[in-house]
This record gives structure tokens, sequence and C-alpha cells, in this order.
């Protein structure tokens, strides 16, 4: 049996309360995605080998067939994971902040950071939509960040008082996500990432100021559907 193999069995015999199966078998799910995270985030997804994976592992190929149809599989955990690390990182920046405003740049600073981690950079933005497809990666993106991004918005909306339904509330929202996730695309693939994320930084805290000039002027939010207003 080699090291990391009985280390797994050590760690298993300190779990209780599951069956020492179970708690192997999850162990050795940590063990795949962990090595998989390193190897698609240094090589990305096309040459990372599955030899390479459960060598790294340390399980034969048969054990990641038990545990993952395939390389794809094993590649939407990963992503699963990287996705869900980045969002609770964005969530834990907008904690405590009162200030809509505040809150806005807080949530688009800590994006700027998140998208310039390697591993985010090139399992979520650069391979994500290729591997996964474009509808699943946005179904996932979503499910993991619009709702900070609606929350964000509905802040910012209800700062200028604008009177809009849950509908226009979603078009704004998803017109930021739109804007910000194509600013993550463009960070991430930069020559000079922090230099690109300066200047999406300026770019939308402009667009951020303007809202608030507006917001603080009493402007009225105009051609919004009888719906939004009533």
């Amino acid at each position: 049996m080699t090291k990391s193999a009985r280390a797994r069995l050590a760690e298993v015999a300190q779990v209780p309360g599951t069956s020492r199966r179970a708690q192997y078998s999850a162990s050795t799910r940590r063990a795949l995605v962990d090595v998989a995270e390193r190897l698609f985030a240094e090589h990305g997804y096309a040459a990372a080998s599955l030899d390479a994976i459960v060598a790294g592992a340390d399980v034969t190929k048969g054990a990641l067939y038990h545990h993952y149809s395939g390389k794809q599989a094993l590649f939407e955990a990963v992503f699963e994971k990287v996705e869900s690390a980045g969002a609770q990182q964005i969530q834990a920046a907008l904690r405590g902040h009162e200030d809509p405003w505040e809150k806005a740049i807080a949530g688009l600073r800590a994006f700027l950071d998140v998208v310039r981690q390697p591993a985010y950079s090139r399992i979520v933005v650069q391979d994500g939509p290729s591997v996964l497809g474009h509808e699943r990666f946005r179904e996932q993106e979503e499910r993991s960040t619009f709702a900070y991004v609606l929350d964000i918005v509905r802040a910012v909306l209800a700062a200028g008082d604008w009177q809009v339904d849950e509908a226009m509330e979603r078009t704004f929202a998803r017109i930021f996500f739109g804007a910000m996730s194509s600013a993550g695309t463009t960070v991430s693939t930069a020559p000079d990432a922090d230099t690109e994320a300066e200047r999406v930084e300026v770019a939308i805290g402009f667009i951020l100021s303007g809202m608030r000039a507006l917001s603080e002027q009493g402007t009225q939010l105009a051609g919004v559907p009888d719906s939004a207003t009533s």
C-alpha cells in the first residue's frame, strides 16, 4: 500500500458516524478532485491526462471510473468546487456593507480578485465554456454568482428609490451580470491581468458613479413598463 493510500485510510479511521467504505470512497473522490484541479489549472483540460490524474491521486483508473463517468464528469466536479469557492469569497466581501454603493464596489473588487486566481481563471473562465458547453456553463455560473449580482442591483435600485418590479430588477441584474462575465474573461486572458482589472474597476465604477449621481439628484427611471411602477 502506498503512502497516500495509507494516509486516506488513516483519515477514514478518524471520521466517526459512517462506514469505512463510505468514508474511504469520499476520501478517494477528494483526492481525485484535488489532483485534477491542480493539473487542470496548470495544464488546461485538454493537456491534463487521466493517467496523470490517477497517478497523482494514487488510485487506479477503475477507481476513477467508479466515481466519475470520465474526464468531463471529473472536470465538472472540479469546476463546481472552484466556482463555489470563488462565490464564497465574493459573498464574504459583501458582508458588513450597509451602503449599497460601497457594497457594489466591494463585490466588484472581490470578483476581480477571484478571476485572477490561476485555478479559477483557467478552469472556470477559460476552459469552462468549451468543456461544459455554453448553456451548461451559464447554468452553473448563474447558480453560484447571479444571486449576488441580483442582491447588489436590488440594493442600488432601492437607494435610488426607483420603483421597479422583480422582472425589471432581474433585467438590470442580467445586464450587469453579462458585463461582469465579459470583464472576467477579458481580465483572465489579458497579458497583464492586474492592469486590465484596474481598467475594469474604473469603467464599471464610473457607471456606478453615474447611477449614484442620478439617485442623489432624484432622477426618475423613465420608460419603465406600467406593471413595474404600479
